[in-house]
């Protein structure tokens, strides 16, 4: 199958659905609230009675403008609802609304590991409701399937890219990165597996050198990172394998099975018109002025990419500033350090060393920790100013600090752990020490330079981590070579 990829390039573009981190839905007053009792979070509205009106929650514009100016759209003056007519059981009202020709957000890109992908538009809409299938894991083997509304109504916003992306990874890669960035915005929770952010994948192929595309498959049901590669691997090799037997790939909805590993037809693609889109009679178009973009843009927190740059300018590697800016409290930890008068270098080999390390084995975020950016500040400051080794930082930091939440200085007093940086006192014991192993000082002296270690080693054992390692190693030089 290699040779035969490389007859042809794959085209990728996605549809990110982002559920809003709105209190109520969109056009309801109805609670968004995750995993409560089935039906419990329903209206008249969402159950779209005869005789009710929606009402456009004013918050979901806010983050549809916010969200849009991350991602470098326009904004336009004007935006206007429209009906996308289509049946389902989960549809109460037999249609959904959404945006069609004019939406909130347009021609926007963002950059991804050095790749620009654009964005065709983003747009609000309402969410459906969820059908739950008895007896199986899907419709097909299920004995009978019910309908639970408390989803339908909850504000989404649809974030289309251009058919910019040309593998797998590459559209892993736009969709991390489209996470972080509604994380950061605070606009998502980005959590896949709970379906607040959802993607849809439109897969298609043409011979290496043409420019026309070809006929695309929509994959639905990709509910991880992992999952999206898996489903794009396969349905482009799948399009290849009909290609190549002389057959023309089906413009149709297909269905990723992560367990069988492989994608199943669903339904045929609809088209726009296959919609009957017409505008929403009962919501007024949305003027936006110039005023309340420029009012949120003033709102505008640091960007992932942006966080990235800044700290890989104070000497970060590119590897550590992106593991850190993936993990936005452990981010937020970081800056608050910093900005405590913390030197970076040695904050993030604590963040990236023990810290990560902790946090990795117990399955918790930095905020689940007892461990304040306050006492890591005066840890680091301890170290710079010699009264502690950073063999002493590091234990009292897994020890004490992050299960405890203690400060660093009133550990170091209760333990007498102050760094000896005394000279004379630090010469008696390598002197003792060196005396100790007469083997080695002969060693040493006939070339086995290498042995210095050895004998600082022994020093720092004899005082418990104590002394003054630079002192330490100088006082060593001095009695072996004198």
């Amino acid at each position: 199958m290699t040779e035969l990829r490389d007859k042809y390039e794959v085209v990728i573009g996605l549809e990110v659905h982002a559920q809003l981190k709105t209190k109520s839905k969109i056009f309801a007053p109805d609670s968004t609230e995750f995993g409560n009792e089935q039906n419990t979070q329903i209206s008249p509205i969402t159950l779209g009675m005869p005789g009710v009106l929606p009402v456009l929650n004013k918050e979901c514009v806010n983050m549809g403008i916010l969200l849009g100016l991350a991602l470098n759209c326009e904004i336009p003056s004007r935006c206007k609802f429209d009906r996308k007519q289509y049946f389902y059981p989960d549809l109460p009202k037999g249609y959904q609304i959404s945006q069609y020709d004019e939406p909130i957000c347009v021609n926007g890109y963002i950059n991804v590991k050095g790749k620009r992908i654009g964005i065709t538009r983003a747009h609000l809409e309402e969410d459906a409701g969820k059908l739950v299938h008895v007896g199986a894991a899907g419709i097909n083997g299920a004995t009978y399937s019910l309908v639970d509304l408390n989803r339908a109504g909850t504000p989404l916003l649809e974030i289309v890219s251009e058919p910019d992306m040309r593998s797998s990874e590459e559209a892993r890669n736009y969709m991390e990165e489209l996470r972080e960035i509604v994380r950061y915005l605070g606009v998502c929770d980005g959590n896949l597996e709970e379906g607040s952010m959802r993607c849809d994948a439109n897969i298609s192929i043409m011979p290496k050198g043409s420019k026309e595309f070809g006929t695309r498959a929509e994959i639905k049901n990709v509910n991880s990172f992992s999952a999206l590669q898996r489903a794009i691997e396969y349905e482009i090799d799948r399009q290849i394998e009909i290609v190549e037997e002389g057959g023309q790939v089906v413009q149709e909805t297909r269905l990723w099975d992560d367990n069988l590993k492989e994608t199943r037809s669903m339904r045929g693609k609809e088209d726009a018109h296959d919609y009957r889109y017409f505008p929403e009679p009962d919501l007024m178009p949305l003027e936006i002025s110039r005023e309340w973009v420029e009012e949120i843009r003033a709102k505008m927190p640091e960007l992932p990419e942006a966080k990235r740059q800044r700290y890989m300018g104070l000497g970060l590697s590119e590897y550590d500033a992106c593991v850190i800016v993936e993990q936005m409290p452990l981010a937020l930890f970081f800056d608050k350090v910093l900005e405590l008068g913390a030197t970076p270098k040695i904050a993030v080999n604590f963040i990236m060393g023990e810290i990560a390390a902790y946090l990795k084995e117990n399955k918790v975020e930095i905020t689940d920790t007892k461990l304040t950016p306050e006492n890591l500040a005066e840890l680091i400051s301890l170290i710079e100013k010699g009264t502690i080794s950073n063999n002493i930082g590091k234990q009292i930091l897994v020890e004490d600090m992050i299960t405890n939440g203690e400060k660093a200085s009133a550990i170091v007093e209760r333990k007498g752990l102050s760094q000896i940086s005394d000279e004379g006192a630090i010469k008696a014991v390598v002197e003792k020490v060196v005396n100790s192993h007469p083997k080695e000082i002969e060693a040493y002296k006939n070339g086995k330079t290498n042995l210095l270690g050895f004998f600082v080693g022994q020093v720092m054992k004899e005082t418990k981590g104590r002394a003054n390692p630079k002192t330490v190693n100088e006082l060593v030089r001095q009695i072996l070579e004198g």
